[in-house]
C-alpha cells in the first residue's frame, strides 16, 4: 500500500524531538512550518551548483528523464506542497556530493539501458535514494548480529554501543523521513555499512566516493535491511525486549541471503 504522509496542518510536531528527524533541527523551522517552503526558499543560501525548479506541466514538456534534467541543465524538479519531495530537496542541500554521485550513476545507466527499462544497479541506487540509511560502526562483532538479523542482539543487548557512538546511522532516504512523521511507524531502511576508526568524519566521502566509481549499489541486494524502529530512542515501543520479538519489521535473515564486506573509511 503507497505511503500517504500526513498533512502539514495535522501531523504530530513531537515527532520533530526524536530521531530520525530530531537530526533535521537546522531546518526544524522548514518541517513544523504551516505551509511548505516556495522552491526560491529551498534555493536560498544553497550554492551548490543545482537549483530547485517547480515541476509543472509547462517544465515536464521538455520530455526529458528527472534524472538527465539533473544532470544537463541543474534542474532538480520539485512538487508544491508535498513532503516526498520537500524532503529530497533537504537532502539534496544537506548531502549534496552523495545526491550528486547517485545522479551521475543513474545517468551512466540511462545511457546504457534507455529510459524505459531499468537495470539492476538503476534499482539499487533508487532503493538508496528513497530508503538508505548510512551506518558508521566501529565494532565487527556488531557488523555480525546485524548480518545474521539477530535483532535483539543487535539492538536490545548492545544498546549502550548505539548510545555512545560505536555504532551510528544516519538517515539519508527521503522516504524514510516522510514516514517518520508518523508517531511511532515501523520504519526499514536499505543500508550501506561503513567501518570506522576513532574518526569516522570521512564516511559520507566515503560512500559517495565509492558510489561514483561503481564499487558498491549494482545490485539491490547489497544493501542491508535495516529496521530503523529498533535503534533505542527512535521508537517508543523499543524500550522492552519484548519489542524485539514482536514487531513485524523485525525479520528473519533469508535462506541463502549473504551481505558484502563493508565499506572502510579511506
Amino acid at each position: 500500500m503507497r505511503f500517504v504522509a500526513p498533512s502539514r496542518e495535522v501531523f504530530d510536531r513531537a515527532v520533530l524531538r526524536h530521531p530520525p528527524l530530531a537530526a533535521w533541527n537546522a531546518v526544524g523551522d522548514w518541517i513544523a512550518a504551516a505551509r511548505f517552503p516556495s522552491v526560491a526558499e529551498l534555493n536560498r543560501d544553497w550554492d551548490a551548483g543545482w537549483r530547485f525548479v517547480e515541476q509543472t506541466p509547462q517544465l515536464l514538456a521538455d520530455g526529458l528523464h528527472y534524472e538527465t534534467r539533473i544532470h544537463a541543465r541543474a534542474e532538480i524538479a520539485t512538487r508544491a506542497d508535498n513532503w516526498h519531495d520537500f524532503f529530497n530537496a533537504l537532502v539534496w542541500r544537506r548531502f549534496t556530493p552523495l545526491k550528486a554521485a547517485l545522479n551521475r550513476r543513474q545517468v551512466a545507466e540511462i545511457a546504457l539501458m534507455g529510459d524505459k527499462q531499468r537495470s539492476r544497479a538503476q534499482c539499487a541506487l533508487t532503493h538508496f535514494d528513497e530508503g538508505g540509511v548510512i551506518v558508521v560502526l566501529r565494532d565487527r562483532e556488531l557488523l555480525a548480529r546485524w548480518d545474521a538479523h539477530d535483532w535483539r542482539a543487535l539492538f536490545w543487548e548492545a544498546r549502550e554501543a548505539w548510545c555512545d557512538g560505536t555504532i551510528r546511522a544516519e538517515v539519508f532516504g527521503h522516504a524514510l523521513l516522510e514516514m517518520a512523521l508518523v508517531p511511532g511507524k515501523l520504519i526499514t531502511g536499505k543500508a550501506i555499512a561503513v567501518v570506522a576508526g576513532p574518526d569516522d568524519g570521512d564516511a559520507m566521502t566515503t560512500v559517495a566516493r565509492a558510489i561514483d566509481n561503481g564499487s558498491i549499489l549494482t545490485d539491490p541486494q547489497e544493501l542491508r535491511a535495516l529496521p530503523i524502529s529498533g535503534i533505542p530512542g527512535w521508537n517508543p515501543a523499543n524500550d522492552s525486549a519484548a519489542f524485539y520479538a514482536e514487531a513485524e519489521c523485525f525479520r528473519p535473515l533469508r535462506a541463502g541471503r549473504i551481505y558484502p564486506e563493508p565499506l572502510r573509511v579511506a
